[in-house]
């Protein structure tokens, strides 16, 4: 492999193989430099695994609930966890190769190994297998390491009863009690995981209500169904302290309104977001900015010394993989001498994939009544919605925040089935400025969950149909 290069990306997530790819696209010399598996996190212990193991926990529940489909009889098995377990890593494994396929698709040279930046545009690598390490050139260099599960104080991550994410995806053994710490996308997908496969979850949230940052109303709905599930959840709950006992089992210790409590459980799992993988790069001995345990960049992601780019969990912003894809996009053609549209973070989906899915994008209506909005606003409950009912799946709504003196959607927020797909429609209409008007002029196949959205429109200027 060369040594010299036009770009050198660190790390090989979403963000980071995706600007390589768009950089050799440009006509960029690309290398990529990853210490573990290609496609990072979100390929191999994010993204595609958890929705590996969502979709067993959600046939194992389909089986169980086979009668509701008039299908009486249907003999349901004990999930085996170490089973489902191998699906989701094989098909993490899968996923990897596909980003193989790509980088040698590209003629991108990828080397792995760890990586530190070093002045005069140069980066050491150690390779992982034990050669000497080597240096690398090349006018640009960006980096997209990614992030790890926080360290939470008093939550010390043993690996086996104090958990991680990491060590979620992987348990052999179904546990009889889960505590989970944290209502994030994280906690509540591995919560809802769990619970479906027959483990008593309780839900611990320091913030006041569960998915802290959806819209109020979504949230609520989403610790009902939760309850009715047989989640409990904690919220304005703080844990002080985790104690694994010589029982086998892990005493916590929290506090809230009602005083301290002490809770037990089989396994904890720390779910209280993350920490950018900064440590060990070489920045301060460059001499790039960092601040609040990110990196400091531009709109175009230069960093504070020229030639020097970064991207996704490790710059300021939504810590989503399909974040750090667009930035990898800008920042790629921003090298390439290219002038592309900067990334709208006030257009950026959020998904959380448990039972029924969640899904917005935009303001929810508490922010847009702080910014000084006058709203409207439409509900359309999928109970009222034909293909809902027919699938068996008719919980939750969509929640759409108009402009009233503009007719724009400031916001939409949805609960239900197949809500993460049916959320683009919303990101394309804000992107698109379309009014209120426009929307409704648009004709929804029938019966689609996606009607749903058409008849919360039609709702925010009284003009629904089946309401």
């Amino acid at each position: 492999m060369e040594n010299t290069y036009d770009l050198i990306v660190i790390g090989a997530g979403p963000g980071g193989y995706s600007a390589a790819v768009r950089g050799a696209q440009l006509g960029l010399r690309t290398a990529i430099v990853e210490r573990e598996n290609l496609g990072g996190i979100c390929l191999n212990w994010g993204c595609i695994p958890t929705k590996a193991l969502l979709k067993s926990a959600e046939v194992y529940t389909y089986l169980n609930h086979a009668a509701d489909y008039a299908l009486a009889g249907v003999s349901v098995p004990a999930p085996d966890l170490p089973a489902i377990v191998q699906r989701s890593r094989d098909i993490a494994a899968q996923m990897s190769r596909g980003v193989e396929f790509l980088m040698k698709k590209n003629k991108i040279d990828v080397f792995s190994a760890t990586a530190r930046v070093l002045p005069g545009h140069r980066v050491e690598i150690v390779p992982t297998d034990g050669e000497a390490s080597r240096e690398l050139s090349a006018p640009h260099i960006l980096i997209a390491t990614g992030a790890r599960s926080r360290q939470l104080p008093g939550l010390p991550q043993d690996g086996e009863r104090i958990i991680g994410y990491r060590q979620a995806l992987t348990l052999q053994q179904l546990p009889e009690t889960m505590l989970v710490v944290g209502s994030g996308a994280i906690g509540s997908e591995l919560a809802y995981f769990y619970n479906a496969l027959g483990t008593k979850v309780t839900v611990v949230e320091y913030l006041p209500r569960i998915l802290p940052l959806e819209d109020a109303e979504v949230s609520r709905e989403a610790e009902r169904i939760f309850r009715k599930r047989g989640i409990k959840s904690m919220t304005g709950t703080q844990v002080l302290e985790a104690r694994p006992t010589a029982e086998g089992t892990v005493q916590v210790t929290v506090q809230n309104a009602k005083g301290t409590q002490e809770l037990s459980a089989d396994v904890v799992l720390s779910a209280a977001g993350i920490q950018a993988n900064i440590e060990d790069l070489g920045l301060e001995q460059v001499g790039i900015e960092v601040s609040r345990g990110k990196i400091v960049v531009d709109r175009f992601y230069r960093t504070s010394v020229p030639g020097y780019y970064a991207i996704g969990d490790v710059v300021p912003g939504p810590a989503l993989a399909h974040v750090a894809a667009a930035e990898a996009v800008v920042a790629a053609e921003a090298i390439g001498g290219l002038t592309p549209e900067p990334v709208d973070y006030g257009n950026i989906p959020g998904a959380t994939y448990i039972t029924p899915q969640v899904a917005s994008v935009g303001l929810t209506e508490e922010k847009a009544l702080q910014e000084g909005y006058t709203l409207r606003v439409g509900k359309f409950p999928f109970t009222a919605s034909g293909k809902a009912r027919a699938a068996g799946r008719a919980e939750g709504f969509v929640k759409v925040i108009f402009d009233q003196k503009t007719d724009r959607l400031l916001g939409a927020h949805i609960i239900g089935e197949n809500a993460t797909e049916m959320i683009a429609e919303a990101v394309v209409a804000r992107k698109g400025g379309l009014t209120a008007m426009q929307l409704l002029r648009a004709v929804h196949p029938h019966p689609t969950m996606s009607e749903g959205f058409y008849e919360a429109v039609a709702a925010a200027y009284g003009e629904a149909i089946n309401l």
